[in-house]
């Protein structure tokens, strides 16, 4: 396993890290797993508050308790349940912010958040009372770093030019070539590191049926999916097209079973060239965001 820095953040973590939101309620198999992806290279860990409204966040702290001072923990926070349990309202205020850490540290069991990230992001966001609120955190030692969750150009833009972020976590992929356009290289010249969520496009790039897919229509991605499988390893070509880009740091894979964890490890070395992998980039023409611009 490679690992990369983090932005300009003391950071290194695996270049394929581990989406827990996947996870099921099973503790004894998240245990199991997740520790099975530390023997295996991967020290980076990411959740959120969100997720099972907390219980995800307690079964990663559980389950990485044993070796808590080796990896990078992350979670995400901005999404406030409803006291009936019926949803959430988005709050990034700094007031809900700086209660809702300590709530976090507590379920994950620990005394600090490696990457504390904001859930989601408007542009009519208090965006500088959240940033305060990250800065202070800082300063108190409950993080180590923070960034956003955010496929929103305009909203990105913002905390680049406010902020001393140091990652952005968005979705890229084959099928999902919006960040292109702008935020991969924005991010690059300002040292922000970038974790790519949904590299295998909700599973279309290697076991789900083809479909219309943000722009692309059913026989396009049907296409790209005949080109794939010519490289043996339709999985490891898709996650390997997103970490030849120099732009990222981290492709945060979803695992919820055994054998997913064991297909990831493998892509990670299974061997693709550059060139092979420039030419699926070329195979589709790029879509572009058309909201938040």
């Amino acid at each position: 396993m490679n690992y990369r820095t983090l932005g300009k953040s003391s950071l290194e973590i695996s270049e394929i890290s581990f989406g827990c939101m996947s996870l099921g309620m099973d503790q004894a198999v998240n245990s199991e797993l997740i520790r099975q992806a530390y023997d295996s290279g991967i020290n980076f860990f990411d959740t959120a508050d969100l997720y099972d409204k907390g219980w995800n966040e307690e079964s990663v702290g559980k389950a990485v308790k044993p070796f808590r001072k080796e990896i990078v923990l992350a979670t995400k926070v901005g999404n406030q349940w409803k006291e009936d349990g019926s949803g959430w309202d988005w709050n990034p205020t700094k007031e809900y912010i700086l209660k809702a850490v300590d709530k976090s540290l507590g379920r994950l069991q620990t005394d600090y958040i490696d990457l504390y990230q904001l859930h989601g992001g408007t542009i009519e966001d208090p965006i500088d009372e959240t940033i305060e609120a990250f800065e202070l955190l800082k300063q108190q030692g409950k993080i180590r770093a923070y960034g956003i969750s955010s496929i929103r150009p305009n909203v990105i833009r913002e905390w680049v030019n406010r902020s001393n972020l140091d990652s952005v976590m968005m979705q890229y992929s084959l099928l999902d070539r919006r960040p292109e356009e702008e935020c991969l290289e924005l991010l690059k010249e300002n040292q922000i590191g970038i974790l790519a969520r949904g590299s295998l496009a909700k599973g279309i790039l290697i076991d789900k049926p083809s479909r219309e897919y943000l722009g692309y229509s059913e026989s396009e991605v049907t296409e790209l999916k005949k080109e794939l499988n010519k490289t043996g390893n339709p999985l490891a070509a898709s996650i390997q097209f997103v970490l030849n880009n120099t732009a990222l740091t981290s492709a945060v894979t979803g695992i919820r079973t055994k054998n997913q964890l064991d297909e990831i490890i493998r892509a990670d070395t299974y061997n693709i060239s550059n060139t092979h992998l420039e030419e699926l980039g070329q195979f589709l023409r790029n879509n572009h965001y058309t909201n938040h611009r």
